[in-house]
């Protein structure tokens, strides 16, 4: 399994281009199912926490809300426009809220229990 280690600004262009990606493969593919979205944003959560470096660990949990929000642009319920398509922008994040909150929680396990074994680490050399 690859192992790589973002940034904090690549963690956040990762992730921000990861959603947007998967919000277009899921407007296409499912519909533009929000369940669909919510489900694929929690392994995004999950492997942003892991790839991002240990000095930037911190950085990972902020930037995940951001990149929700940005990828739910294509799935979006807004037909006419700009102004209706950012109601459906709100409209999702206030509906799928739960899997916002959910990804995000990993998202700051994985990088607190990171963060707990590299100051252990740290501190035994």
């Amino acid at each position: 399994m690859p192992n790589p280690r973002l940034t904090g600004l690549g963690s956040g262009l990762f992730c921000t281009v990861v959603m947007f990606l998967l919000g277009c493969l899921d407007a296409l593919l499912f519909g533009a199912s929000m369940t669909t979205y919510g489900v694929l944003f929690l392994p995004v959560c999950v492997l942003t926490a892991l790839w991002v470096r240990e000095g930037d660990l911190l950085t990972a949990p902020v930037v995940l809300p951001i990149a929700f929000t940005l990828g739910l642009f294509p799935v979006a319920d807004g037909k006419a426009g700009v102004l209706a398509r950012l109601v459906g922008v709100f409209t999702g994040l206030a509906t799928q809220a739960g899997w916002l909150y959910s990804g995000t929680l990993v998202a700051w396990v994985v990088v607190l229990v990171r963060r707990v074994s590299w100051v252990r680490g740290r501190r035994r050399t």
